[in-house]
Protein backbone atom coordinates (compact mmCIF):
# COMPACT_ATOMS: atom_id res chain seq x y z
CA UNK A 1 0.00 0.00 0.00
CA UNK A 2 1.28 3.51 -0.84
CA UNK A 3 2.81 5.54 1.94
CA UNK A 4 0.17 8.20 1.29
CA UNK A 5 -2.44 6.08 3.04
CA UNK A 6 -2.61 6.14 6.83
CA UNK A 7 -1.88 3.02 8.76
CA UNK A 8 -4.72 2.65 11.23
CA UNK A 9 -3.93 0.96 14.50
CA UNK A 10 -5.95 0.25 17.64
CA UNK A 11 -5.83 2.61 20.59
CA UNK A 12 -3.86 0.76 23.25
CA UNK A 13 -3.83 2.41 26.65
CA UNK A 14 -0.83 1.90 28.92
CA UNK A 15 -1.76 1.23 32.51
CA UNK A 16 -0.30 3.65 34.99
CA UNK A 17 0.22 1.96 38.28
CA UNK A 18 1.21 2.82 41.81
CA UNK A 19 -0.01 3.03 45.35
CA UNK A 20 -0.02 6.41 47.03
CA UNK A 21 0.82 6.54 50.73
CA UNK A 22 1.18 9.53 53.00
CA UNK A 23 4.14 9.93 55.32
CA UNK A 24 4.08 12.74 57.88
CA UNK A 25 5.64 13.36 61.25
CA UNK A 26 4.39 15.60 64.09
CA UNK A 27 4.94 19.29 63.41
CA UNK A 28 5.65 22.24 65.62
CA UNK A 29 3.55 25.36 65.86
CA UNK A 30 0.45 26.93 67.33
CA UNK A 31 -2.88 27.72 65.78
CA UNK A 32 -5.73 29.96 66.86
CA UNK A 33 -8.63 28.98 64.64
CA UNK A 34 -11.47 31.11 63.36
CA UNK A 35 -14.67 29.32 62.34
CA UNK A 36 -16.48 29.93 59.09
CA UNK A 37 -20.21 29.21 59.32
CA UNK A 38 -22.08 27.51 56.51
CA UNK A 39 -25.85 27.02 56.10
CA UNK A 40 -25.88 23.48 57.42
CA UNK A 41 -24.07 24.43 60.61
CA UNK A 42 -20.71 22.90 59.63
CA UNK A 43 -17.44 24.77 59.64
CA UNK A 44 -14.61 24.18 57.25
CA UNK A 45 -10.88 23.83 57.76
CA UNK A 46 -8.46 21.51 56.09
CA UNK A 47 -8.32 18.13 57.74
CA UNK A 48 -8.01 15.97 54.67
CA UNK A 49 -6.27 15.60 51.36
CA UNK A 50 -7.17 14.49 47.87
CA UNK A 51 -5.22 12.23 45.61
CA UNK A 52 -5.60 10.26 42.43
CA UNK A 53 -4.87 6.76 43.61
CA UNK A 54 -3.16 4.51 41.08
CA UNK A 55 -2.99 0.89 42.08
CA UNK A 56 -0.48 -1.62 40.81
CA UNK A 57 -2.49 -4.23 42.65
CA UNK A 58 -5.93 -3.55 41.28
CA UNK A 59 -8.25 -1.52 39.07
CA UNK A 60 -8.08 2.22 39.12
CA UNK A 61 -11.18 3.84 40.58
CA UNK A 62 -10.43 7.32 39.26
CA UNK A 63 -10.29 10.45 41.35
CA UNK A 64 -10.65 9.50 44.98
CA UNK A 65 -11.01 11.92 47.86
CA UNK A 66 -9.53 10.38 50.99
CA UNK A 67 -9.50 11.46 54.60
CA UNK A 68 -5.99 11.30 55.96
CA UNK A 69 -5.45 11.13 59.71
CA UNK A 70 -1.78 10.69 60.50
CA UNK A 71 0.47 11.67 63.35
CA UNK A 72 1.00 15.19 62.05
CA UNK A 73 -2.69 15.85 61.56
CA UNK A 74 -3.59 14.46 64.98
CA UNK A 75 -1.09 16.67 66.75
CA UNK A 76 -2.42 19.71 64.91
CA UNK A 77 -6.00 18.86 65.71
CA UNK A 78 -5.32 18.68 69.41
CA UNK A 79 -4.56 22.37 69.07
CA UNK A 80 -7.63 23.04 66.95
CA UNK A 81 -10.02 21.42 69.40
CA UNK A 82 -12.14 18.32 69.18
CA UNK A 83 -15.29 20.27 68.30
CA UNK A 84 -13.73 21.87 65.24
CA UNK A 85 -12.23 18.57 64.11
CA UNK A 86 -15.63 16.92 64.30
CA UNK A 87 -17.27 19.69 62.26
CA UNK A 88 -14.53 19.62 59.66
CA UNK A 89 -14.72 15.86 59.25
CA UNK A 90 -18.50 16.16 59.06
CA UNK A 91 -18.24 18.71 56.27
CA UNK A 92 -15.64 16.75 54.38
CA UNK A 93 -17.63 13.54 54.70
CA UNK A 94 -20.65 15.36 53.33
CA UNK A 95 -18.71 16.66 50.32
CA UNK A 96 -17.31 13.18 49.65
CA UNK A 97 -20.74 11.66 49.91
CA UNK A 98 -22.32 14.22 47.59
CA UNK A 99 -19.63 13.73 44.95
CA UNK A 100 -19.83 9.94 45.21
CA UNK A 101 -23.63 9.99 44.78
CA UNK A 102 -23.37 12.34 41.82
CA UNK A 103 -24.98 15.29 43.59
CA UNK A 104 -22.64 17.79 42.01
CA UNK A 105 -24.94 20.78 42.49
CA UNK A 106 -25.29 20.22 46.23
CA UNK A 107 -21.53 19.81 46.59
CA UNK A 108 -21.02 23.06 44.69
CA UNK A 109 -23.51 24.86 46.94
CA UNK A 110 -21.56 23.74 49.98
CA UNK A 111 -18.24 24.83 48.48
CA UNK A 112 -19.64 28.18 47.32
CA UNK A 113 -21.07 28.94 50.78
CA UNK A 114 -17.66 28.36 52.33
CA UNK A 115 -15.91 30.37 49.64
CA UNK A 116 -18.19 33.36 50.21
CA UNK A 117 -17.50 33.16 53.95
CA UNK A 118 -13.74 33.17 53.36
CA UNK A 119 -13.98 36.09 50.95
CA UNK A 120 -15.80 38.13 53.58
CA UNK A 121 -13.00 37.45 56.04
CA UNK A 122 -10.35 38.44 53.49
CA UNK A 123 -12.20 41.66 52.60
CA UNK A 124 -12.15 42.45 56.30
CA UNK A 125 -8.35 42.16 56.16
CA UNK A 126 -7.82 38.61 57.42
CA UNK A 127 -5.29 36.79 55.26
CA UNK A 128 -3.81 34.39 57.76
CA UNK A 129 -3.03 30.69 57.83
CA UNK A 130 -6.70 30.09 58.68
CA UNK A 131 -7.90 31.66 55.43
CA UNK A 132 -5.21 29.81 53.48
CA UNK A 133 -6.27 26.50 55.02
CA UNK A 134 -9.94 27.07 54.19
CA UNK A 135 -9.08 28.02 50.60
CA UNK A 136 -6.98 24.85 50.42
CA UNK A 137 -10.06 22.82 51.33
CA UNK A 138 -12.28 24.62 48.84
CA UNK A 139 -9.76 24.31 46.01
CA UNK A 140 -9.40 20.59 46.64
CA UNK A 141 -13.18 20.27 46.60
CA UNK A 142 -13.45 22.00 43.24
CA UNK A 143 -10.59 19.82 41.99
CA UNK A 144 -12.55 16.71 42.93
CA UNK A 145 -15.57 18.04 41.03
CA UNK A 146 -13.46 18.96 38.02
CA UNK A 147 -13.97 22.73 38.00
CA UNK A 148 -10.37 23.59 37.07
CA UNK A 149 -11.20 27.22 36.25
CA UNK A 150 -12.29 27.79 39.84
CA UNK A 151 -9.27 25.89 41.16
CA UNK A 152 -6.96 28.16 39.16
CA UNK A 153 -8.61 31.28 40.56
CA UNK A 154 -8.38 30.05 44.16
CA UNK A 155 -4.76 29.00 43.69
CA UNK A 156 -3.88 32.50 42.52
CA UNK A 157 -5.33 33.87 45.76
CA UNK A 158 -3.56 31.19 47.78
CA UNK A 159 -0.23 32.04 46.16
CA UNK A 160 -0.58 35.63 47.36
CA UNK A 161 -1.52 34.64 50.90
CA UNK A 162 1.13 31.98 51.55
CA UNK A 163 3.82 34.23 50.11
CA UNK A 164 3.34 36.48 53.14
CA UNK A 165 3.08 33.69 55.72
CA UNK A 166 6.02 32.47 57.77
CA UNK A 167 7.45 28.99 57.51
CA UNK A 168 6.63 28.35 61.16
CA UNK A 169 2.87 28.57 60.59
CA UNK A 170 1.06 25.31 61.38
CA UNK A 171 -0.20 23.34 58.38
CA UNK A 172 1.78 25.51 55.94
CA UNK A 173 3.78 22.54 54.60
CA UNK A 174 0.61 20.55 53.93
CA UNK A 175 -1.05 23.49 52.20
CA UNK A 176 2.01 24.03 50.02
CA UNK A 177 2.10 20.35 49.11
CA UNK A 178 -1.55 20.46 48.05
CA UNK A 179 -0.89 23.62 46.06
CA UNK A 180 1.98 21.90 44.29
CA UNK A 181 -0.27 19.00 43.36
CA UNK A 182 -3.05 21.23 42.07
CA UNK A 183 -0.68 23.46 40.08
CA UNK A 184 0.75 20.30 38.50
CA UNK A 185 -2.71 19.03 37.56
CA UNK A 186 -3.38 22.37 35.85
CA UNK A 187 -0.09 22.09 33.94
CA UNK A 188 1.49 24.96 35.90
CA UNK A 189 4.66 23.03 36.62
CA UNK A 190 6.94 25.94 37.51
CA UNK A 191 4.49 27.10 40.20
CA UNK A 192 4.13 23.50 41.28
CA UNK A 193 7.87 23.11 41.81
CA UNK A 194 8.07 26.36 43.76
CA UNK A 195 5.35 25.14 46.15
CA UNK A 196 7.01 21.75 46.60
CA UNK A 197 10.43 23.37 47.10
CA UNK A 198 9.21 25.54 49.97
CA UNK A 199 7.31 22.66 51.56
CA UNK A 200 10.48 20.54 51.45
CA UNK A 201 12.60 23.30 52.99
CA UNK A 202 10.15 23.58 55.88
CA UNK A 203 9.97 19.83 56.47
CA UNK A 204 13.74 19.39 56.25
CA UNK A 205 14.21 22.14 58.83
CA UNK A 206 11.96 20.36 61.34
CA UNK A 207 12.59 16.69 60.55
CA UNK A 208 15.92 16.45 58.73
CA UNK A 209 16.67 15.35 55.17
CA UNK A 210 15.95 11.65 55.70
CA UNK A 211 12.42 11.81 57.12
CA UNK A 212 9.46 10.04 55.53
CA UNK A 213 7.56 13.32 55.86
CA UNK A 214 9.49 14.41 52.73
CA UNK A 215 8.11 11.64 50.54
CA UNK A 216 4.86 13.26 49.35
CA UNK A 217 6.34 16.60 48.23
CA UNK A 218 9.32 14.77 46.72
CA UNK A 219 6.99 12.55 44.68
CA UNK A 220 5.21 15.66 43.44
CA UNK A 221 8.50 17.35 42.63
CA UNK A 222 9.68 14.32 40.68
CA UNK A 223 6.50 14.28 38.62
CA UNK A 224 6.71 18.03 37.88
CA UNK A 225 10.38 17.79 36.86
CA UNK A 226 9.61 14.89 34.53
CA UNK A 227 6.71 16.82 32.99
CA UNK A 228 8.95 19.75 32.01
CA UNK A 229 11.63 17.51 30.53
CA UNK A 230 14.13 17.68 33.39
CA UNK A 231 14.34 13.91 33.53
CA UNK A 232 17.82 13.66 35.05
CA UNK A 233 16.81 15.72 38.07
CA UNK A 234 13.55 13.76 38.33
CA UNK A 235 15.53 10.50 38.45
CA UNK A 236 17.65 11.93 41.26
CA UNK A 237 14.52 12.86 43.20
CA UNK A 238 13.01 9.37 42.84
CA UNK A 239 16.29 7.79 43.92
CA UNK A 240 16.31 10.03 46.98
CA UNK A 241 12.77 8.90 47.88
CA UNK A 242 13.80 5.26 47.50
CA UNK A 243 16.81 5.84 49.76
CA UNK A 244 14.63 7.51 52.43
CA UNK A 245 12.10 4.68 52.41
CA UNK A 246 14.77 1.97 52.45
CA UNK A 247 16.46 3.44 55.50
CA UNK A 248 13.21 4.06 57.39
CA UNK A 249 10.90 1.24 56.32
CA UNK A 250 13.13 -1.38 54.72
CA UNK A 251 14.01 -2.33 51.15
CA UNK A 252 10.99 -4.65 50.81
CA UNK A 253 8.37 -2.29 52.20
CA UNK A 254 5.24 -1.94 50.08
CA UNK A 255 5.65 1.84 50.21
CA UNK A 256 8.63 1.37 47.87
CA UNK A 257 6.26 0.58 44.99
CA UNK A 258 5.28 4.17 44.16
CA UNK A 259 8.76 5.68 43.61
CA UNK A 260 10.04 2.48 41.96
CA UNK A 261 7.14 2.55 39.51
CA UNK A 262 7.62 6.25 38.78
CA UNK A 263 11.36 5.74 38.27
CA UNK A 264 10.84 2.79 35.93
CA UNK A 265 8.33 4.66 33.76
CA UNK A 266 10.58 7.72 33.59
CA UNK A 267 13.57 5.62 32.52
CA UNK A 268 11.50 4.07 29.73
CA UNK A 269 10.53 7.56 28.54
CA UNK A 270 14.24 8.46 28.52
CA UNK A 271 14.98 5.45 26.34
CA UNK A 272 16.85 3.71 29.17
CA UNK A 273 14.85 0.48 29.02
CA UNK A 274 17.79 -1.57 30.28
CA UNK A 275 17.80 0.38 33.55
CA UNK A 276 14.01 0.50 33.74
CA UNK A 277 13.72 -3.25 34.24
CA UNK A 278 15.36 -3.15 37.67
CA UNK A 279 12.70 -1.05 39.46
CA UNK A 280 9.90 -3.19 38.04
CA UNK A 281 11.69 -6.41 39.03
CA UNK A 282 11.91 -5.05 42.56
CA UNK A 283 8.17 -4.37 42.56
CA UNK A 284 7.45 -7.94 41.44
CA UNK A 285 9.69 -9.20 44.24
CA UNK A 286 8.05 -6.99 46.88
CA UNK A 287 4.53 -8.07 45.98
CA UNK A 288 5.50 -11.73 45.65
CA UNK A 289 6.99 -11.75 49.14
CA UNK A 290 4.06 -9.89 50.71
CA UNK A 291 1.14 -11.55 48.94
CA UNK A 292 2.38 -14.66 47.15
CA UNK A 293 3.13 -15.29 43.50
CA UNK A 294 -0.54 -15.68 42.51
CA UNK A 295 -1.75 -12.31 43.80
CA UNK A 296 -3.18 -9.92 41.25
CA UNK A 297 -0.71 -7.23 42.32
CA UNK A 298 2.08 -9.53 41.16
CA UNK A 299 0.29 -9.89 37.82
CA UNK A 300 0.02 -6.13 37.41
CA UNK A 301 3.69 -5.67 38.27
CA UNK A 302 4.59 -8.33 35.70
CA UNK A 303 2.78 -6.24 33.07
CA UNK A 304 4.98 -3.26 33.93
CA UNK A 305 8.09 -5.41 33.70
CA UNK A 306 6.88 -6.80 30.37
CA UNK A 307 6.49 -3.26 29.08
CA UNK A 308 10.10 -2.52 30.06
CA UNK A 309 11.31 -5.70 28.33
CA UNK A 310 9.36 -4.71 25.23
CA UNK A 311 10.91 -1.23 25.25
CA UNK A 312 14.32 -2.90 25.52
CA UNK A 313 13.54 -4.98 22.42
CA UNK A 314 13.31 -8.30 24.23
CA UNK A 315 9.96 -9.32 22.76
CA UNK A 316 10.18 -13.00 23.73
CA UNK A 317 10.67 -12.21 27.43
CA UNK A 318 7.92 -9.61 27.28
CA UNK A 319 5.48 -12.11 25.77
CA UNK A 320 6.28 -14.70 28.45
CA UNK A 321 5.76 -12.12 31.19
CA UNK A 322 2.46 -10.94 29.71
CA UNK A 323 1.22 -14.53 29.46
CA UNK A 324 2.21 -15.27 33.06
CA UNK A 325 0.59 -12.04 34.19
CA UNK A 326 -2.59 -12.87 32.30
CA UNK A 327 -2.76 -16.28 33.94
CA UNK A 328 -2.33 -14.74 37.40
CA UNK A 329 -4.96 -12.07 36.75
CA UNK A 330 -7.48 -14.49 35.24
CA UNK A 331 -7.28 -16.74 38.31
CA UNK A 332 -7.51 -13.85 40.78
CA UNK A 333 -10.63 -14.14 42.95
CA UNK A 334 -10.97 -10.38 43.19
CA UNK A 335 -10.94 -9.74 39.43
CA UNK A 336 -13.89 -10.40 37.12
CA UNK A 337 -13.30 -11.91 33.70
CA UNK A 338 -14.55 -8.71 32.05
CA UNK A 339 -12.37 -6.43 34.19
CA UNK A 340 -10.82 -3.55 32.25
CA UNK A 341 -7.33 -4.42 33.53
CA UNK A 342 -7.60 -7.92 32.09
CA UNK A 343 -8.99 -6.53 28.87
CA UNK A 344 -6.08 -4.12 28.40
CA UNK A 345 -3.55 -6.83 29.25
CA UNK A 346 -5.02 -9.07 26.54
CA UNK A 347 -4.88 -6.22 24.01
CA UNK A 348 -1.29 -5.30 24.92
CA UNK A 349 -0.22 -8.92 24.52
CA UNK A 350 -2.18 -9.25 21.27
CA UNK A 351 -0.46 -6.21 19.78
CA UNK A 352 2.97 -7.51 20.76
CA UNK A 353 2.21 -10.89 19.22
CA UNK A 354 1.26 -9.14 15.99
CA UNK A 355 4.51 -7.17 16.01
CA UNK A 356 6.58 -10.38 16.14
CA UNK A 357 4.49 -12.04 13.45
CA UNK A 358 2.43 -14.37 15.66
CA UNK A 359 -0.81 -12.96 14.33
CA UNK A 360 -2.98 -16.04 14.87
CA UNK A 361 -2.22 -15.99 18.60
CA UNK A 362 -2.89 -12.28 18.69
CA UNK A 363 -6.24 -12.66 16.92
CA UNK A 364 -7.25 -15.36 19.37
CA UNK A 365 -6.84 -12.88 22.22
CA UNK A 366 -8.69 -10.14 20.35
CA UNK A 367 -11.52 -12.58 19.64
CA UNK A 368 -11.60 -13.44 23.33
CA UNK A 369 -11.99 -9.75 24.19
CA UNK A 370 -14.84 -9.50 21.70
CA UNK A 371 -16.66 -12.56 23.06
CA UNK A 372 -16.33 -11.49 26.70
CA UNK A 373 -17.58 -7.97 25.97
CA UNK A 374 -20.54 -9.31 23.99
CA UNK A 375 -21.50 -11.72 26.80
CA UNK A 376 -21.10 -9.41 29.79
CA UNK A 377 -21.64 -5.91 28.37
CA UNK A 378 -23.61 -6.36 25.17
CA UNK A 379 -23.09 -5.23 21.58
CA UNK A 380 -24.13 -1.67 22.37
CA UNK A 381 -21.15 -1.13 24.70
CA UNK A 382 -18.55 1.18 23.07
CA UNK A 383 -15.74 -1.30 23.74
CA UNK A 384 -17.51 -3.89 21.59
CA UNK A 385 -16.94 -1.74 18.50
CA UNK A 386 -13.31 -1.20 19.53
CA UNK A 387 -12.72 -4.95 19.69
CA UNK A 388 -14.35 -5.51 16.29
CA UNK A 389 -12.15 -2.79 14.82
CA UNK A 390 -9.02 -4.26 16.42
CA UNK A 391 -9.88 -7.66 14.99
CA UNK A 392 -10.42 -6.09 11.57
CA UNK A 393 -7.00 -4.42 11.82
CA UNK A 394 -5.48 -7.81 12.55
CA UNK A 395 -7.06 -9.38 9.48
CA UNK A 396 -5.91 -6.43 7.36
CA UNK A 397 -2.32 -6.99 8.51
CA UNK A 398 -2.66 -10.58 7.38
CA UNK A 399 -4.11 -9.32 4.06
CA UNK A 400 -7.42 -11.04 4.74
CA UNK A 401 -9.29 -7.96 3.52
CA UNK A 402 -12.59 -9.79 2.97
CA UNK A 403 -12.93 -10.62 6.66
CA UNK A 404 -11.64 -7.16 7.61
CA UNK A 405 -14.34 -5.56 5.45
CA UNK A 406 -17.07 -7.71 7.01
CA UNK A 407 -16.02 -6.75 10.53
CA UNK A 408 -15.65 -3.06 9.73
CA UNK A 409 -19.08 -2.87 8.09
CA UNK A 410 -20.56 -4.54 11.16
CA UNK A 411 -18.76 -2.03 13.38
CA UNK A 412 -19.92 0.87 11.21
CA UNK A 413 -23.52 -0.32 11.33
CA UNK A 414 -23.48 -0.49 15.15
CA UNK A 415 -21.90 2.96 15.48
CA UNK A 416 -24.28 4.64 13.03
CA UNK A 417 -27.19 3.10 14.90
CA UNK A 418 -25.90 4.28 18.27
CA UNK A 419 -24.51 7.76 17.55
CA UNK A 420 -25.71 8.61 14.05
CA UNK A 421 -23.90 8.63 10.67
CA UNK A 422 -22.46 12.13 11.06
CA UNK A 423 -20.85 11.68 14.46
CA UNK A 424 -17.07 12.21 14.24
CA UNK A 425 -16.39 8.95 16.10
CA UNK A 426 -17.86 7.07 13.14
CA UNK A 427 -15.18 8.44 10.83
CA UNK A 428 -12.44 6.35 12.47
CA UNK A 429 -14.05 3.10 11.34
CA UNK A 430 -15.15 4.65 8.05
CA UNK A 431 -11.61 5.70 7.16
CA UNK A 432 -10.23 2.27 8.02
CA UNK A 433 -12.90 0.73 5.78
CA UNK A 434 -11.81 3.08 2.98
CA UNK A 435 -8.21 1.85 3.37
CA UNK A 436 -9.40 -1.76 3.33
CA UNK A 437 -11.44 -1.22 0.15
CA UNK A 438 -8.43 0.49 -1.42
CA UNK A 439 -6.37 -2.62 -0.71
CA UNK A 440 -9.09 -4.65 -2.42
CA UNK A 441 -8.83 -2.38 -5.51
CA UNK A 442 -12.36 -1.04 -4.97
CA UNK A 443 -11.25 2.54 -5.43
CA UNK A 444 -14.65 4.10 -6.23
CA UNK A 445 -16.14 2.93 -2.94
CA UNK A 446 -12.99 3.87 -1.05
CA UNK A 447 -13.05 7.39 -2.49
CA UNK A 448 -16.68 7.97 -1.52
CA UNK A 449 -15.99 6.92 2.07
CA UNK A 450 -12.85 9.09 2.28
CA UNK A 451 -14.78 12.09 0.96
CA UNK A 452 -17.50 11.55 3.54
CA UNK A 453 -14.93 11.33 6.32
CA UNK A 454 -13.39 14.56 5.06
CA UNK A 455 -16.75 16.41 5.06
CA UNK A 456 -17.68 15.27 8.57
CA UNK A 457 -14.28 16.12 10.03
CA UNK A 458 -14.16 19.52 8.33
CA UNK A 459 -17.50 20.39 9.87
CA UNK A 460 -16.62 19.13 13.36
CA UNK A 461 -12.89 19.83 13.71
CA UNK A 462 -12.28 22.64 11.23
CA UNK A 463 -10.66 22.78 7.79
CA UNK A 464 -7.10 22.99 9.12
CA UNK A 465 -7.33 20.30 11.81
CA UNK A 466 -5.14 17.21 12.11
CA UNK A 467 -8.10 14.79 11.69
CA UNK A 468 -8.82 16.52 8.38
CA UNK A 469 -5.17 16.06 7.41
CA UNK A 470 -5.44 12.33 8.07
CA UNK A 471 -8.49 12.13 5.80
CA UNK A 472 -6.70 14.14 3.11
CA UNK A 473 -3.74 11.77 3.28
CA UNK A 474 -5.99 8.80 2.56
CA UNK A 475 -8.01 10.59 -0.13
CA UNK A 476 -4.86 11.68 -1.98
CA UNK A 477 -3.62 8.09 -2.04
CA UNK A 478 -6.86 6.81 -3.50
CA UNK A 479 -7.27 9.57 -6.08
CA UNK A 480 -3.67 9.24 -7.26
CA UNK A 481 -4.24 5.62 -8.22
CA UNK A 482 -7.60 6.47 -9.80
CA UNK A 483 -5.88 8.99 -12.06
CA UNK A 484 -7.79 12.02 -10.83
CA UNK A 485 -6.72 15.48 -11.95
CA UNK A 486 -3.09 16.09 -10.94
CA UNK A 487 -3.73 19.77 -10.28
CA UNK A 488 -6.50 18.97 -7.81
CA UNK A 489 -4.30 16.42 -6.03
CA UNK A 490 -1.52 19.02 -5.84
CA UNK A 491 -3.93 21.45 -4.16
CA UNK A 492 -4.87 18.78 -1.63
CA UNK A 493 -1.18 18.12 -0.94
CA UNK A 494 -0.49 21.82 -0.33
CA UNK A 495 -3.44 21.98 2.02
CA UNK A 496 -2.19 18.93 3.90
CA UNK A 497 1.30 20.43 4.08
CA UNK A 498 -0.09 23.47 5.88
CA UNK A 499 -1.89 21.24 8.39
CA UNK A 500 1.22 19.14 9.02
CA UNK A 501 3.43 22.19 9.53
CA UNK A 502 1.15 23.46 12.28
CA UNK A 503 0.69 20.05 13.90
CA UNK A 504 4.19 18.55 13.65
CA UNK A 505 6.51 21.46 12.91
CA UNK A 506 8.18 22.81 9.77
CA UNK A 507 10.97 20.22 9.88
CA UNK A 508 8.98 17.08 10.74
CA UNK A 509 9.20 13.80 8.85
CA UNK A 510 5.56 14.21 7.79
CA UNK A 511 6.39 17.53 6.17
CA UNK A 512 9.37 15.99 4.33
CA UNK A 513 7.20 13.19 2.88
CA UNK A 514 4.54 15.64 1.71
CA UNK A 515 7.16 17.93 0.16
CA UNK A 516 8.43 14.95 -1.85
CA UNK A 517 4.95 14.40 -3.26
CA UNK A 518 4.43 18.08 -4.01
CA UNK A 519 7.72 18.21 -5.96
CA UNK A 520 6.74 15.01 -7.81
CA UNK A 521 3.39 16.43 -8.96
CA UNK A 522 4.94 19.78 -9.91
CA UNK A 523 7.44 17.91 -12.08
CA UNK A 524 4.59 15.97 -13.59
CA UNK A 525 2.63 19.17 -14.32
CA UNK A 526 5.70 21.04 -15.55
CA UNK A 527 5.38 23.82 -12.97
CA UNK A 528 9.09 24.64 -12.80
CA UNK A 529 8.83 28.24 -11.56
CA UNK A 530 6.73 27.36 -8.52
CA UNK A 531 8.68 24.18 -7.85
CA UNK A 532 11.97 25.85 -6.88
CA UNK A 533 11.11 26.92 -3.27
CA UNK A 534 9.63 23.52 -2.47
CA UNK A 535 12.63 21.71 -3.98
CA UNK A 536 15.09 23.95 -2.12
CA UNK A 537 13.31 23.40 1.17
CA UNK A 538 13.18 19.65 0.60
CA UNK A 539 16.90 19.52 -0.16
CA UNK A 540 17.74 21.43 3.01
CA UNK A 541 15.58 19.13 5.16
CA UNK A 542 17.04 16.00 3.56
CA UNK A 543 20.53 17.27 4.28
CA UNK A 544 19.60 18.03 7.87
CA UNK A 545 18.05 14.59 8.43
CA UNK A 546 21.10 12.92 6.87
CA UNK A 547 23.41 14.79 9.27
CA UNK A 548 21.24 13.78 12.24
CA UNK A 549 21.36 10.11 11.22
CA UNK A 550 25.16 10.25 10.82
CA UNK A 551 25.51 11.96 14.20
Amino acid sequence: MSSLCPSIHSDLLQLQKGIVKFFNQPQKGKCNMRLYPVPNGCSVFRCYTTTKSLHVGGPVNGNQVSSVVDGSEKSQRKLLGDDLEMKLEELFSEIKSLIKMGNKDDALDLLEANYEAVKEQMIAGDKTIQEAAVLDVIALGYMAIGDFKMVKSILNTLDEIVQNLGDDEPLIDSILTHMGSMHSTLGRFEKSMLSYKRALEILERYHGDNSTSLVMPLLGMGKALGSVGRATKAVDVYNRIISILESNLGAESEEMVVPLNALGNLLIEQGKAEDAGNPFMRIVGIYTKLYGKNDQRVGMAMCSLANAKCAKGDADSAIKLYKNALEVLEHSESMNIDDSVLEKTRIDLAELLHVVGREEEGRELLGECLSITKKYKGEEDPSFVTHITNLATSYSRSKNYVEAERLLRSSLEIMERNVGPDDPSVTFVMLQLAVTLYNMNRDEEAEQLALKVLRVREKVFGDASLPVGEALDCLICIQKRMGRDDGEILDLLKRNLSIQEKAFGDESEQVVETLKKIVFFMDKLGIKDHKAPFQRRLSLLRSKFKQQIQY
